[in-house]
């Protein structure tokens, strides 16, 4: 594999429909600037649509907005039912939006913020709009996660919304591991089908927004460490535009910079932490996830085992 793959790798992407959320700023902006420039139609699944606007005009191509609210599942549920109505085919699915290091807060369903944002809200996207990917040959859904589902990192499936206590880097390790899970899970069932595909990425160190809920503990020290590790948004976008436009790639892989510790660099395949590979606790948060959102993913991904 190439040191030095690029968005000049990236193929024509015309005729494509790309949907990418959180693509108003930062890795989403970049990821969705990027597709649009060779060539797809994207979609900027957006919270405030204002923002995604400005952001859309900033972009070359066909480039449109709707509004998403990953912390409420009617705002997902309304989301997928637009772009429904809008396209009969949806290529690429970029869960991409996420929240870090929040304080102790819940969405509007009542889930811990980090877990139902970054997971349960994707969870329900994906099996909203899947049955638009699965007859569309080389169709990929790509979930983001994080070198932190390494940190203090486990499913708390005995208080999976962190009621009893609360961690800020526990409860974002538990939401970076379940994007794993899940898209391990979701390769599994899909594989039988043949036409769509499920891959992760994680982006290293990016200078974004995301890091704005840093508690003071870890900001001091890494203040001025960061500026010398961290990448640009455009470079941390490269693993998410591999895993979703590479020829080569392929469904259940893991994309991350291809730097020293996987901090910075050009993107190359990575492996995650051993519990992420673990079938059983990714089936069991499957089941989990379902039940929580009231989504179940159409007869053609759930193919029997």
């Amino acid at each position: 594999m190439s040191a030095t793959w690029t968005t000049a790798s990236i193929a024509g992407q015309h005729g494509r429909v790309a949907v990418v959320t959180g693509a108003n700023t930062g890795l989403g902006y970049e990821t969705a600037k990027a597709l649009a420039e060779r060539g797809a139609s994207v979609v900027l699944a957006v919270r405030d649509v204002e923002k995604g606007a400005r952001a859309a005009a900033g972009m070359t191509g066909d480039v449109t907005v709707q509004a998403l609210d990953l912390t409420s599942l009617d705002s997902v549920r309304t989301a997928a039912a637009a772009l429904r109505a809008r396209h009969d085919r949806i290529d690429l699915l970029i869960n991409n939006a996420g929240v870090m290091y929040t304080p102790k807060q819940t969405t509007r369903d009542g889930f811990e913020m980090q877990f139902g944002t970054n997971h349960l809200g994707h969870f329900a996207l994906t099996g909203l709009l899947l049955d638009l990917m699965l007859p569309v040959p080389g169709s990929r859904v790509v979930t983001v996660s994080s070198t932190g589902h390494r940190i203090q990192a486990a499913i708390h499936f005995d208080d999976l919304q962190w009621e009893r206590s609360y961690s800020r880097v526990g409860a974002y390790g538990q939401s970076k591991l379940a994007n794993l899970m899940f898209t391990y899970e979701l390769q599994r069932r899909l594989a039988a089908y043949g036409t769509t595909a499920a891959l992760a990425a994680h982006p290293g160190l990016s200078g974004t927004e995301l890091a704005r809920n840093t508690p003071a503990a870890l900001r001091i020290p890494l203040g001025w460490i960061t500026p010398v590790v961290t990448q640009t948004p455009a470079m941390g976008a490269l693993p998410t535009l591999r895993a979703a436009t590479d020829p080569a790639a392929l469904g259940g892989q893991y994309y991350g910079p291809g730097g020293r510790y996987e901090v910075k660099g050009h993107p190359r395949l990575v492996t995650s932490s051993a519990q992420s590979y673990d079938i059983a606790v990714q089936q069991r948060l499957w089941a989990a996830s379902e039940e929580l959102t009231g989504v179940t993913f159409p007869s053609g991904a759930a193919i029997a085992r």
